[in-house]
């Protein structure tokens, strides 16, 4: 008989409050840090940044949980990890915050007042979007720069933007940036030229209008239908069918346009579809993409009719001065005065419109820099093929969105606070004037660091006001995080970056912009492996937003629940062969029960000191040990495929279902062996395999549940888990009776006793069992409190 011991584990219960200190902890001891020296393979988690100015949401929340998971899993298989926290604070959502907070217009002030505004709004909000994930546990690291010290790097930061100038210079050398004056997408609302990626589209009412139109030398009517009346002032040819008999009298013939009276061609083409409208079409400058390709088609001169304001200009005539909206509804007016409007009809039509502020696009012609991509349309290709996606079917997003391509990508935009674009132009000759490398530049208010032209020797040199496309400094972060043009050894060293994690819904700009670049840079694939998360939706399938009201802020989680419940939740629905993450608080807070169960099994072992003696194996040992090797290699293997959802699924049922309700229940009178029924070593083998099961246990759901973890292992066995090595298999033990085995004999045993109307402890006797149970008998017996109990070959069977 052994004494019983008092728990290592001294409070009984656990509780969410047991959480703040174990983390504080983590943060101010700084244990988590980066070793620049380490010798150590590094394995580098290039962390998507999140804009400061909003919220973090519960997706966010998640998803930087799950990056935490792959942390600490690889952490524990010897890596050096590098696993930084970046925050975006450049470009439109910043600008756009800015104006809500301040009630201005940053367009109507000067740059200096615009980039203070900006400033100040980022200084109140940085340090906050960051504790919700410092409450999870998330355990941030990085090496130290300049202004960005410890584990948050700014993207706003000299250092940061320094690198992105660098990156123009380097690409601008190389003859793969250039400046033009094209047609581009313009959102009237931000200001702005859009990439491609940048567009969205969305189902639009609008009014499909047919107008007269006059034939010059026939003088008859032309009934002509469009959504963009507005443009009739920019229309430069009237095409139909070559196929359409009804118009062949007009090829070559004159149209004259209704209100502006000028006279156009009229000509046969085969985009024009026979059997829409009148099956006549005006082609006007820009009504949609293709006016654009025909204009380029046809070699016709553009006239732009649209400011930057998104407001009608001296092209538009007596429209001038309205914005797209009110000279629609000006010409309309004005056609129907004059009768020349013969039909309206509703329609709703595919509309592109800004992914941010939702105002629909148009097109307009501004000199902007462009990087080229079509023409390594099949290099990228390659990448992404050769890129290992989590999940695969992801890759087809990326390879679907490089086939779309159909235009470089332009790279800078007329705003205020982002990287600016570091160049400076000659008044005299037009030149570009591109700076030295290792600087930060502000051209707008800076003076070139190139006096005299290189060109024509003016000195009268001016600086670019343009700053560059968000995407353009975040495609950085791979780079940035690996040190690229601060520390070459390092950077050579230790590319690519092992994991990107992000969102299918960025896949086309972030994920393709990043690997567009560094390959330019480097000629590399910059990253080994992509993993992308999935969206986050409320219990019904639906997306959450705060108009639905299905919105679950993450604070009002961890101050319900704690952060423990979120993590296991955030493994166990997160499938990745699921389109969708559901949430909801009831299954956040249901997931505090398996915390609750583990905290009392440990509890529980804590009873017992681990074996100093000999020990001696039952088969219910090996069987236990076995079980949880089979864990240990399963959950090692996913793992390493970035997957914390199957061995959070199989974590859980173990400790449930096999571990608490099988071994332990059948165990415990060996371990306590109070009526000296077993021998030491055998009291000492229910108590190593107990040890066993929940050490291992404890590590293999430390990256998972750390805060949990890293307690009842500290108080157990005087050891941070997570600068323990992730447990491996020394030694293959087979066991010669099975997990269903189990469960079928103590099934049977527990239903036999409520047919009886007998309580759990109460003697049964004269049992039979199949043969096989012989070797688990002792345990077995004393479980159940079992008397005469026969043995025979396949056999259930009670008196």
């Amino acid at each position: 008989m052994v004494k019983m011991a008092e728990p290592k584990i001294k409070e009984k219960r656990w509780d969410k409050a047991l959480e703040e200190p174990i983390v504080k902890n983590w943060k101010t001891s700084k244990k988590y840090s980066y070793n620049i020296n380490s010798k150590k393979q590094m394995f580098s988690i290039d962390t998507p940044p999140p804009y400061v100015n909003t919220p973090i949401h519960i997706g966010q929340t998640t998803t930087y949980i799950i990056m935490d998971m792959f942390a600490r899993y690889n952490r524990m298989k010897g890596h050096e990890v590098l696993f930084p926290m970046g925050l975006d604070r450049n470009g439109l959502p910043i600008e756009m915050a800015a104006e809500k907070k301040f009630n201005v217009q940053l367009k109507d002030i000067s740059r200096e007042k615009a980039t203070e505004y900006c400033k100040t709004l980022l200084q109140e909000s940085s340090l906050a979007s960051i504790d919700t994930f410092y409450r999870c546990g998330v355990c941030f690291n990085s090496w130290e720069l300049g202004d960005n010290v410890g584990d948050v790097y700014y993207t706003d930061s000299p250092e940061y933007r320094r690198l992105t100038q660098d990156t123009f210079i380097d690409l601008y050398n190389k003859g793969v940036i250039y400046e033009d004056d094209r047609v581009n997408n313009y959102c009237p609302g931000c200001q702005t030229t859009l990439a491609n990626a940048e567009v969205d589209y969305e189902n639009v009412t609008s009014t499909f209008n047919d107008i007269i139109f006059k034939s010059k030398e026939t003088n008859e009517d032309l009934i002509i239908g469009t959504t963009r009346p507005e443009l009739i002032a920019t229309c430069a040819m009237i095409i139909y069918n070559p196929k359409d008999k009804r118009y062949k009298h007009l090829e070559d013939k004159t149209a004259i346009t209704p209100i502006f009276e000028k006279e156009i061609p009229i000509k046969a083409h085969p985009s024009t579809d026979i059997n829409k409208g009148t099956g006549l079409v005006m082609m006007c400058s820009y009504g949609d993409l293709t006016d654009i390709r025909f204009f380029r088609e046809m070699k016709l001169k553009p006239v732009i009719a649209i400011d930057q304001n998104g407001k009608m200009n001296e092209h538009a005539g007596l429209l001038k001065g309205l914005t797209v909206k009110e000279a629609r509804k000006k010409i309309i007016e004005l056609l129907k005065r004059q009768k020349l409007l013969v039909n309206q009809t509703q329609i709703t039509h595919n509309t592109p419109v800004c992914e941010r502020s939702r105002d629909e696009i148009e097109f307009i012609s501004m000199k902007e820099f462009y990087l080229k991509q079509v023409n390594i349309k099949t290099d990228m290709k390659k990448l992404a093929k050769k890129l290992n996606f989590y999940d695969d079917s992801s890759r087809n997003i990326m390879l679907d969105w490089i086939e779309s391509i159909t235009i470089d990508w332009p790279i800078s935009r007329n705003r205020y606070y982002a990287t600016e674009v570091p160049v400076w132009h000659c008044k005299k000759c037009n030149e570009i004037i591109i700076p030295p490398k290792g600087k930060y530049y502000q051209p707008w208010k800076d003076k070139s660091p190139i006096t005299k032209c290189p060109k024509c020797s003016s000195t009268e040199i001016e600086g670019d006001k343009r700053v560059f496309d968000t995407w353009f400094d975040s495609s950085n972060s791979p780079l940035y995080i690996l040190r690229y043009g601060f520390d070459d050894t390092f950077f050579k060293n230790h590319k690519p970056c092992t994991v990107r994690p992000q969102g299918k819904e960025i896949i086309r700009t972030w994920l393709y912009y990043t690997v567009l670049k560094a390959y330019l840079l480097t000629g590399e694939l910059i990253f080994n492996d992509a993993w992308i998360n999935y969206h986050i939706v409320d219990d019904k399938g639906h997306k959450m937003s705060k108009s639905k009201g299905n919105v679950i802020d993450p604070k009002e989680v961890l101050d319900k629940s704690g952060a423990e419940p979120l993590r296991l939740w955030a493994s166990i629905e997160g499938n990745l062969e699921r389109q969708d993450f559901r949430c909801n608080f009831e299954r956040i807070e249901g997931a505090g029960k398996t915390l609750t169960k583990l905290y009392n099994v440990a509890r529980f072992i804590s009873m017992f000191e681990q074996p100093k003696g000999e020990v001696e194996l039952l088969e219910l040992d090996n069987w236990i040990i076995n079980e949880i090797n089979n864990l240990i290699t399963f959950c090692d293997e996913r793992y390493a495929k970035y997957d914390n959802h199957n061995p959070g699924v199989k974590l859980k049922h173990f400790l449930w279902e096999t571990f608490a309700s099988h071994y332990l229940e059948l165990a415990k009178r060996r371990a306590y062996n109070q009526e000296n029924k077993f021998s030491k070593k055998q009291q000492n083998g229910a108590i190593y395999a107990l040890h066993y099961c929940m050490q291992n246990l404890l590590k293999l759901f430390a990256p998972i549940i750390p805060i949990i973890t890293y307690k009842l292992y500290n108080d157990l066995y005087n050891a941070d888990v997570h600068f323990e090595n992730f447990p491996i298999v020394t030694k293959e033990i087979k066991a010669k009776i099975t997990t269903d085995d189990i469960i079928a004999v103590n099934s049977f045993i527990w239903k036999h006793k409520k047919d009886k109307e007998l309580s759990l402890k109460d003697q049964i006797t004269n049992l039979t069992l199949p043969q096989k149970y012989e070797i688990i008998k002792t345990d077995l017996e004393a479980m159940h409190n079992l008397e005469n109990t026969t043995y025979q070959a396949n056999k259930f069977k009670a008196s």
